[in-house]
C-alpha cells in the first residue's frame, strides 16, 4: 500500500493555506487531493504587518502562532473529511509553517516561520514535521530554498538540461543537468512585489492573469535601477525574502520616478521578476535546453509572456508538462520532506543552501 502523507504549505501571499494530500509509492508521488484553506481577514492583516515592519508586538506574534497552527489542523481535518480518510491513515504531516522573517546572514543568521506544530499535531491527531529550515542555518546553510532537492527527485532527466522555476512570492531556481550535478538558490522576488502593488493601487491581493500590468509600460530607468540591487550580483548560494524586498524598498527607488503612473510600476515590476530569474538561468545554467515554471507565478499569463520573451529560443512550459501540478508542487514538497524525515534520511544541501554536511532536515512533533 502506498504511504499517505499531508503537505501544508502558506505562502508569502497570505492568500491561504495550500493542503495537499500525497501518496508514495518507491519511487512515484502522486496527488490525490487538495484544498484551499481560506485565511481569516484579521490574520491575514496581522501577517502583512509584522512581515514589513521591523517593529512588532511579541505576543502579536505569539498568538498568531497558535492561531495559525489551529488553522493548518482545520485544514488538514476538511481534507481528510473530504477524502473520507481517519488520522491513523497518514503517516505524517509535512508543514512548513508561515514565514515571517528569513536573514540568513553572520554574524547572527536567523529565520522564523510560525504555525505550532504542537498545536497542529494534537489538534489533527497526526504527527507533524516542520521547523524545516533552522538546522539548515546552524550548520552554515542559507535554510532555503529547500525545493531543488524534490526537483531532483522527481524532474530530472537523461536527455534534457533543465531548469525547475518556483515562483512564489519570491522565486528560485533549481539546475538540473543531465550528469545528474543539481544547484539551486533564489533568484530575487517573484510575486511579492507584484502582488503588494497590486494590493495598493488596485486593491486586490494579486494582479489575476497579469491583465493590469499588461495595460503599462516597462520602464527602462526604473527596471535598470530595481536591478542593481545588491542581492542580483551576490553568488549562490544565496536566499531572499521580505527583509530585501518589500513596499518599503521599492518606495525608495521611486522616489526618483514620482510621475510615474502606478499602471507602468506593475509593468516593470513584472519585467523585473521575469529578467531576474532569466539573468539566473544564462548566469549560471547558459545550457539549458528547458524552464519548467511552478507556483503561483505559473498561473499569471503576462509573465509567463515575459518569461519566455526574456528566454530567447528556450522554450518556457509548466511543470504540468511533466506532470507535476504547477500550483501544489510546494505542499507536495512538504509532504516528501516529512518522508524523508520519518525515514532518517540525511539530506545533502551544500551545493543549494550552502550547509557543511549533511542532515536530517525538519524535526518530528509528536500528537
Amino acid at each position: 500500500m502506498p504511504d499517505l502523507f499531508i503537505g501544508l504549505m502558506s505562502g508569502t501571499s497570505f492568500d491561504g493555506i495550500d493542503a495537499a494530500l500525497v501518496s508514495f509509492d518507491q519511487q512515484h508521488v502522486q496527488l490525490l487531493d487538495t484544498c484551499l484553506h481560506p485565511m481569516p481577514e484579521h490574520i491575514k492583516h496581522a501577517l502583512l504587518h509584522l512581515s514589513e515592519h521591523k517593529l512588532h508586538d511579541l505576543n502579536k506574534v505569539c498568538q498568531l502562532d497558535v492561531e495559525l497552527g489551529l488553522l493548518f489542523a482545520q485544514a488538514v481535518n476538511h481534507l481528510l473529511d473530504k477524502n473520507k480518510l481517519k488520522a491513523s491513515d497518514i503517516k505524517a504531516i509535512g508543514s512548513h509553517g508561515q514565514t515571517l522573517r528569513h536573514f540568513p546572514h553572520q554574524p547572527f543568521p536567523y529565520t522564523l516561520q510560525i504555525g505550532d506544530p504542537h498545536v497542529i499535531a494534537v489538534n489533527t491527531g497526526i504527527i507533524v514535521v516542520a521547523d524545516f529550515r533552522r538546522h539548515d542555518i546552524a550548520l552554515g546553510g542559507q535554510g532555503a530554498p529547500l525545493a531543488p532537492l524534490f526537483h531532483q527527485a522527481f524532474m530530472q532527466s537523461e536527455i534534457e538540461n533543465r531548469a525547475i522555476v518556483n515562483i512564489g512570492g519570491f522565486a528560485n531556481v533549481t539546475v538540473l543537468s543531465k550528469n545528474k550535478d543539481i544547484k539551486g538558490f533564489d533568484t530575487g522576488p517573484g510575486n511579492v512585489l507584484i502582488d503588494a502593488w497590486a494590493l495598493q493601487h488596485i486593491h486586490k491581493p494579486y494582479d489575476e492573469n497579469g491583465l493590469w500590468a499588461r495595460q503599462g509600460k516597462i520602464h527602462a530607468d526604473l527596471l535598470t535601477a530595481l536591478l542593481s540591487d545588491p542581492y542580483f550580483n551576490k553568488q549562490p548560494p544565496k536566499s531572499t525574502g521580505r527583509d530585501d524586498f518589500n513596499l518599503n524598498c521599492l518606495n525608495q527607488y521611486l522616489e526618483k520616478f514620482q510621475a510615474m503612473p502606478a499602471v507602468d510600476v506593475q509593468a516593470t515590476l513584472t519585467e523585473l521578476t521575469a529578467k531576474s530569474i532569466m539573468n539566473a538561468i544564462k548566469q549560471y545554467a547558459s545550457n539549458t535546453d528547458a524552464i519548467y515554471i511552478c507556483g503561483g507565478g505559473a498561473a499569471n499569463e503576462y509573465l509567463m509572456e515575459r518569461l519566455q520573451n526574456n528566454a530567447g529560443t528556450v522554450l518556457v512550459h509548466t511543470t504540468g508538462k511533466l506532470n507535476i501540478d504547477p500550483h501544489w508542487l510546494e505542499a507536495m514538497l512538504m509532504a516528501w520532506l516529512a518522508k524523508q524525515r520519518l525515514e532518517n534520511h540525511k539530506l545533502n544541501l551544500k551545493d543549494i543552501t550552502g550547509s557543511t554536511a549533511p542532515h536530517l532536515v525538519g524535526t518530528v512533533y509528536l500528537t
